[in-house]
C-alpha cells in the first residue's frame, strides 16, 4: 500500500464543472446585455424512468440558474414516434431554442436513431447527430458529445499541453470512445483505441500516459494495467451490490466505476473518482454547448469555454 504523498491525486470533476457553470453563467449575462440573446435549452422526455426524471430535472435546474432559457417537455411513454418527431420540428423551427436534447432510452416503439437524425445538426447539444460526428472527425467546428468534451477538459486542465502523450481509449461507442478520441487527436495526443476484442488489453493499458475507461463494466481496469504516474478518466457508472452483506441482501447498491479506484490509487498520478468525476461535468459541457450554439446562431464567435 502506498502512502498517501505517493497516491494518486483525486480530480474533482464536481468543482471544475461549478467553476465551468460559474463562467458559463457570466458569459451568459454579458450575452443578454450585448446582444439580447438569451440562451434556450429544450429538453425532451419520454415517459417515467425514474434516473431519466432526475437527469432532467437537475439540467432544468441548472440550466435556469445559469441564466439560461429551460424547457422541459415531458411526454407519456405511449407517445408515437410521429407525435415526438412533430415535436422535435417544432423545437428546430423555434428561434428562441438554441439547443435540443432527447433524454434516452426512448420507449420501445420510438426509433432512437431516427428522432436523434431529426434534430437539427446546429441545436444538437448532445452532439449525437451524424453530421457533428462528422465535423468532429475532419476538424470543423460542431457541437461535440458532452461526457468526452467534460473529459477532454478536466485532462488539460490537469496537464496543460496534452501533445505528444499516448491515451489508449478503452471503449469504442459512439458517445464516448470515438469522440474522444478524435477530441485527443485534436490536442496532438498518440490515439489508440481498445476494445473488448484487442490482443492483451492489459499490456496496451500500460502504455497510456492517458488512459480513458468507457467500457460500461464495473472495475474492469485493474490497479496493475495502469503505467505508475498514468492520468485516468474514469468514465463508467455502473450499479453494483453494497459492500455490506446485509445491505446487499436488501438490494441496497453502491456506484463505481469501470476503474479499480483503490487499486488505480497506488499506482496513477491521478484519476477522476466515481461518483463525483467525469459525471458533474457532463451538465456543464451541455451548458457550454447551449451558448455555443446561441452565439453561432447570431454569428456571434465566442466560446464559453474561454469565457
Amino acid at each position: 500500500m502506498a502512502d498517501d504523498a505517493t497516491r494518486a491525486m483525486i480530480i474533482d470533476g464536481k468543482a471544475f464543472a461549478a467553476s465551468l457553470v460559474d463562467r458559463i453563467t457570466t458569459a451568459t449575462a454579458a450575452l443578454i446585455a450585448d446582444h439580447g440573446i438569451t440562451p434556450g435549452l429544450a429538453v425532451v422526455i419520454v415517459g417515467e424512468d425514474p434516473a431519466s426524471q432526475i437527469y432532467v430535472r437537475n439540467k432544468g435546474e441548472t440550466t435556469a440558474r445559469a441564466g439560461m432559457r429551460s424547457e422541459t417537455h415531458r411526454l407519456t411513454d405511449t407517445t408515437s414516434q410521429d407525435e415526438l418527431l412533430a415535436l422535435v420540428q417544432t423545437l428546430n423551427d423555434d428561434p428562441g431554442i438554441h439547443g435540443i436534447l432527447v433524454q434516452l432510452p426512448l420507449p420501445s416503439q420510438i426509433d432512437s436513431s431516427a428522432v436523434l437524425g431529426a434534430i437539427d445538426p446546429d441545436k444538437d447539444v448532445d452532439g449525437f447527430h451524424v453530421v457533428n460526428a462528422g465535423r468532429l472527425a475532419v476538424g470543423l467546428p460542431g457541437l461535440v458529445p458532452c461526457t468526452p468534451l467534460g473529459s477532454t477538459l478536466l485532462l488539460k486542465d490537469r496537464l496543460g499541453d496534452l501533445s505528444g502523450l499516448h491515451a489508449v481509449i478503452v471503449g469504442r461507442s459512439n458517445i464516448v470512445g470515438k469522440p474522444m478520441a478524435q477530441l485527443l487527436l485534436a490536442e496532438n495526443c498518440t490515439v489508440t483505441v481498445a476494445h473488448s476484442r484487442s490482443r492483451d488489453l492489459p499490456a496496451l493499458c500500460r502504455t497510456a500516459d492517458i488512459l480513458v475507461a468507457a467500457v460500461g463494466r464495473p472495475e474492469t481496469i485493474r490497479g496493475d494495467w495502469i503505467k505508475p504516474g498514468a492520468t485516468v478518466i474514469d468514465v463508467g457508472i455502473n450499479r453494483v451490490p453494497a459492500l455490506d452483506p446485509a445491505r446487499a441482501a436488501e438490494g441496497k447498491t453502491r456506484v463505481v466505476g469501470d476503474v479499480a479506484f483503490a487499486e488505480a490509487l497506488d499506482v496513477a498520478g491521478a484519476i477522476t473518482p466515481v461518483p463525483g468525476g467525469v459525471g458533474p461535468m457532463t451538465i456543464a459541457s451541455l451548458l457550454a454547448n447551449t451558448y455555443v450554439a446561441a452565439c453561432r446562431a447570431h454569428g456571434i464567435v465566442r466560446s464559453a469555454l474561454d469565457a
